[in-house]
C-alpha cells in the first residue's frame, strides 16, 4: 500500500503567546485570520512582525495563530545566516537552549530569550492516518519526492494526534533544494 501524503513548504513565521501578542499590537488584541492552514484551528494571521537579530532583519514576518503557551520564531539555515542568529534543527515546541531575538510590532517590541528554531522536517498524522499504516509517534520516517531535483527526506518525525490532518511540512530551504511546492506529493517508503 503506497504511503502519499501531500507536502506543505513552511516560510519563516512566528508564534506568540497572548501576553506577546498584546505588548506587539495593544492591549486586548486578538489576531484575525488572514487564512486556514492544513491543521485545524490553526490559521495565517493577517498580522505581521519584524525580527530582528544581530545581523539584519526580517520586515513583515506572518504570525501563525491562534496564540501559543511559548512564543516562537521558525526560520531557514539560509535565514538564520541573513540575520546572524544560529538557530538549531528542533521540533516546533522545543525551544530550551536555543537562541532570542527581538521582535517588533505596532505598539511595541520583546526580547525572547529563546525560542528561534530551523524546525525539523514533520508529518501531521492524524491517529486513525497513522494507525492505518502503522505509524507511531515521534517515529522517524523516510520519505521520498520526485521530480526533476527527486531526494528522500531522512529523519522526518511522525507527530500523531486526534487533532492533525494528514500533512508534510518542510521549510524554503529544503524545498527550494528538492524542486517541491505546495500541494506536491511524497510517499512514506520506510
Amino acid at each position: 500500500m503506497s504511503k502519499i501524503v501531500s507536502v506543505g513548504v513552511s516560510g519563516r513565521h512566528v508564534h506568540l503567546t497572548q501576553e506577546h501578542i498584546e505588548m506587539l499590537f495593544g492591549e486586548g488584541y486578538q489576531l484575525t485570520e488572514f487564512k486556514p492552514l492544513s491543521q485545524p484551528g490553526q490559521f495565517a494571521a493577517n498580522e505581521q512582525v519584524a525580527v530582528v537579530g544581530p545581523k539584519g532583519e526580517f520586515a513583515k514576518v506572518r504570525i501563525l495563530g491562534p496564540a501559543r503557551p511559548a512564543s516562537q520564531v521558525e526560520i531557514s539555515r539560509t535565514d538564520s545566516f541573513a540575520i546572524g542568529v544560529p538557530a538549531p534543527v528542533r521540533e516546533s515546541g522545543n525551544i530550551e537552549g536555543t537562541p532570542g531575538i527581538k521582535i517588533k510590532g505596532p505598539k511595541g517590541e520583546i526580547e525572547l530569550d529563546k525560542g528561534v528554531i530551523v524546525a525539523a522536517r514533520h508529518i501531521h498524522f492524524h491517529t486513525s492516518d497513522a494507525a492505518k499504516w502503522g505509524i507511531a509517534d515521534k517515529q522517524l520516517l523516510k520519505v521520498r519526492v520526485g521530480g526533476e531535483r527527486g531526494v528522500v527526506f531522512e529523519n522526518v518525525i511522525a507527530r500523531v494526534s486526534d487533532s492533525f490532518a494528514l500533512d508534510m511540512h518542510i521549510d524554503t530551504d529544503e524545498a527550494n533544494a528538492a524542486g517541491v511546492k505546495n500541494g506536491d506529493s511524497a510517499e512514506i517508503v520506510e
